[in-house]
């Protein structure tokens, strides 16, 4: 039995969640969210509260039923609360520039980096702190990851891009022969 799966969800006063064949749709005040389920999943709505239940009892079926629940969790706290990433850029001439729907990054290279922001999030930029919000924790945590990968921090100097609270391990440099 899943622990996170037999927890009912309660459904806050501004949210409207709505179920049609196997897509869930939430909407709130920061958005509207949808995603398709499996029908192996049996998703109920009844008296402000969601609660998933597996149609069958076997092993797949079990083994994503706690999941799903995370995920519905996941898409009422986003349209409620919304997520944030915060990214920094740290080095000498690294750089990041907000144009319109695109973050071109100076990471060292000869050239610009350019990224697409994603529909629905929202970026912002200031002195080397690149901030991330938006409803979908999905997409908001691979935009994120994509980021990050461009320059991933050194662990001589930590230069590159890295998440706040993130701890890079130090490597000590070449020592000079007295």
């Amino acid at each position: 039995m899943s622990l996170i799966g037999k927890q009912q969800i309660a459904i806050p006063a501004k949210v409207e969640v709505k179920t049609a064949d196997d897509l869930v749709t939430v909407k709130g005040p920061l958005g509207e969210l949808s995603r398709k389920f499996p029908r192996n999943i049996e998703i109920k709505i009844a008296d402000g509260v969601v609660t998933v239940v597996p149609v069958r009892m076997d092993k797949f079926s079990r083994s994503l039923w706690g999941t799903f629940a995370s995920h519905i969790k996941n898409m009422i706290e986003g349209v409620t609360v919304g997520f944030k990433k915060v990214l920094i850029i740290e080095g000498v001439g690294y750089k990041a520039e907000l144009a319109g729907e695109k973050i071109n990054f100076s990471l060292g290279f000869s050239h610009q980096v350019p990224m697409m922001i994603p529909k629905g999030l929202k970026v912002t930029h200031e002195k080397g702190v690149l901030t991330i919000t938006g409803p979908d924790k999905e997409l908001l945590g691979s935009f994120a990851s994509k980021i990050v990968a461009k320059k991933k921090p050194e662990p001589y100097k930590g230069k590159g891009i890295r998440y706040e609270g993130q701890v890079i391990r130090r490597k000590q440099g070449k020592k000079t022969v007295a």
